[in-house]
């Protein structure tokens, strides 16, 4: 079976996590959410989540895939773990798939992930003068070899479809897709 991490920090942006793991579930994708520490998660509006584990029990198994949700003050706390710079360049090193929306690309552009990719992320998250090496696409989903990429939370439905897609064929997207009568 496919597995996936979703790691979350205090600040995620709720509506991108909940959507990337469920679509994800409806795929027969197995998602382990991490949290970086123990305990409830609270989102950016307030949600709480309960992850299924802490970050260092996740990190003891491998995963096709790592998909970062947004938000902020989320997304920042991924960038200043180090523990995910290094799970990103641990990935990235193995050829895995690592996928970031909204704010989170930034966490792989200061991993050094992004340099020659085509990428998107939420307007004003990543810049030309901060990260001269990355080509920003006005994209709802940017695919460049195994690093994909979104916009932000109204883009998470296609986001999440598209990671079904490259994890499990055009067939399972289309099936997970019908199921959500779009």
């Amino acid at each position: 079976m496919t597995q996936v991490l979703v790691p979350l920090a205090e600040g995620f942006e709720e509506l991108e996590a909940v959507t990337i793991i469920d679509l994800l579930r409806r795929a027969s994708i197995h998602v382990t959410v991490a949290g970086l520490n123990a305990g409830p998660i609270t989102a950016s509006r307030k949600t709480v989540l309960v992850p299924d584990c802490t970050l260092d029990e996740a990190l003891k198994y491998t995963y096709e895939m790592v998909v970062l949700p947004g938000g902020q003050p989320g997304a920042t706390n991924l960038e200043k773990d180090p523990r995910i710079a290094n799970l990103l360049n641990d990935m990235a090193g193995k050829h895995a798939y690592i996928a970031a929306i909204c704010a989170a690309p930034k966490v792989l552009a200061v991993a050094g992930l992004l340099k020659g990719k085509n990428v998107t992320c939420y307007p004003g998250t990543l810049n030309t003068k901060q990260f001269p090496d990355i080509n920003l696409k006005n994209y709802s989903v940017v695919v460049d070899n195994k690093i994909v990429t979104s916009r932000g939370p109204g883009t998470a439905m296609d986001f999440a479809l598209q990671l079904i897609e490259l994890l499990s064929g055009k067939e399972k997207r289309q099936q997970v897709e019908s199921g959500l009568a779009r």
